[in-house]
């Protein structure tokens, strides 16, 4: 597959953008941008604890036209996606060879071999070696590998779509995929939401449009940085072609060119794993104003005691905490979220809910020590309440009860709750039992998100 003009437009810019980052010269206005502007980074990442993202913004740039945006199809929009950094180098291949070209459009090499090339950086200049040891020269402005044929392209042994453009700095060899979003949501949407079965589609296709709208945002979100999303969990997990499954792909594909949109833009559309019961408002999680499409959403279903999210694993839950690892914890997290005095944390004496939010999740709580009180807000005790080094805490929504040890300190703490993850937006369990129930994913989508529509972007 040689890359179209757009792929190719959309390496090249990163290139000069992130090269003028580091060579401390201006980047060259480019003619055309990529996409028709980018809102900030939404909550829908695992967020910094305490942190909430920022309000998105209007486009940069009313008034240009973007490249692949005449048709309002956001699935053809470019995307960069950051899959690795290597210290040492990064190997990469394609069935029919591959076409090598730098920054600046100059061709570097083509190969129509199958063989692997091995990519390596000194400082910031990069360069291919062959799998016979011929290496290309070295350069500056990066490196873009394409297909030759219409294929799929390797890194380090996995498939992906689209091109890699690779890029040296101190941390070591960038490899960002470059690919339009909804090949991008392939093999993003079954590593989000789980392997489902056809009977859940409805689920899957909700999630594909709120990966969509996540992905739409974060355009640019890294300003000069060479890439729009990485591969992880900081952003939406992505794992290429191997990923993809047919009801995902499939969910991709139905609902093309949908995004969930509030008030003419493009929305913020964070999910969790399991509410526990109910979703929660953002202003109990993130320290940031609420949303009106981001409200406490009860999962019960009607007439009944039962929840559409129950039949998760995590729905309910305990943890036990022994008293030296409790204090453990404390000592190596608690100062990174609330004042501690000489970083000496004491020993606990009692652990408190001492607030709680309108969805029913912890609001503060406090942590009594021999060395005094230490009050936490809500999500950050999910950062706290663990064993040193362990899993961070389920959720907001639990009960706490202490087991005394002779001197009157914690001897063990049980913690009991419900749900699994920060609980804002769309429950993805929630979404699965609502698909079993009959509901479509217009409706899923609307109920978590309140007040919402689902529609292409707008102009």
């Amino acid at each position: 597959m040689t890359a179209s003009p757009a792929l190719r437009w959309a390496s090249f810019a990163a290139l000069a953008a992130f090269l003028a980052c580091t060579s401390g010269v201006p980047a060259p206005e480019p003619t055309v941008p990529v996409t028709a502007g980018r809102p900030a980074r939404p909550p829908a990442r695992r967020p910094t604890p305490g942190r909430a993202p920022p309000t998105p913004n209007e486009p940069s740039e009313p008034g240009a036209q973007p490249a692949l945006a005449a048709v309002r199809d956001v699935g053809d929009t470019t995307i960069r996606v950051l899959l690795s950094t290597s210290k040492e180098f990064v190997q990469v291949a394609s069935p029919d060879g591959l076409l090598f070209t730098a920054g600046d459009g100059q061709t570097i090499a083509r190969s129509p071999g199958a063989g692997p090339w091995r990519v390596e950086h000194e400082g910031r200049r990069v360069r291919a070696i062959r799998s016979d040891g011929v290496p290309t020269e070295w350069t500056d402005q990066g490196l873009i590998a394409e297909p030759l044929a219409d294929g799929l392209i390797s890194v380090s042994g996995k498939p992906y779509r689209g091109d890699v453009a690779f890029y040296g700095d101190q941390a070591g060899v960038l490899a960002v995929n470059v690919l339009k979003i909804d090949e991008y949501l392939r093999g993003v949407v079954p590593l989000e939401i789980g392997t489902r079965a056809e009977s859940d589609s409805a689920a899957v296709q909700a999630q594909a449009v709120t990966a969509r709208s996540y992905a739409y945002v974060h355009l640019g979100a890294e300003g000069r940085k060479p890439y729009d999303v990485t591969s992880g969990v900081e952003d939406q997990v992505y794992g290429g072609v191997a990923a993809e499954t047919a009801v995902s792909s499939e969910a991709v594909e139905s609902t093309r060119t949908l995004v969930l949109e509030y008030d003419g833009r493009i929305v913020n559309a964070p999910y969790h794993s399991t509410c526990g019961g109910s979703t929660a408002a953002a202003s109990e999680v993130w320290r940031s104003d609420d949303e009106p499409y981001l409200q406490p959403v009860s999962d019960r279903i009607p007439g009944t005691d039962r929840y559409y999210c129950d039949w998760a694993p995590r729905f309910r839950w305990t943890r036990t905490i022994e008293g030296s690892k409790l204090n453990a914890a404390l000592a190596r997290y608690l100062a990174a979220y609330t004042a501690v005095p000489g970083k000496q944390t004491g020993v606990a004496r009692s652990v408190t809910v001492a607030s709680r939010t309108p969805s029913g999740r912890v609001g503060t709580l406090t942590v009594t020590t021999s060395r005094g009180n230490f009050v936490l807000r809500g999500n950050d005790t999910r950062y706290v309440l663990r064993e040193p080094g362990g899993e961070i805490l389920n959720s907001t929504a639990f009960t706490v009860s202490e087991t005394r040890a002779p001197d009157g300190s914690i001897g063990r703490l049980t913690i009991r709750g419900n749900g699994y993850g920060h609980g804002v937006g769309m429950c993805q369990a929630g979404a699965i039992g609502r698909a079993r129930a009959g509901q479509d994913f217009r409706t899923i989508l609307h109920t978590y998100y309140p007040g919402t529509t689902v529609a292409p972007p707008p102009n």
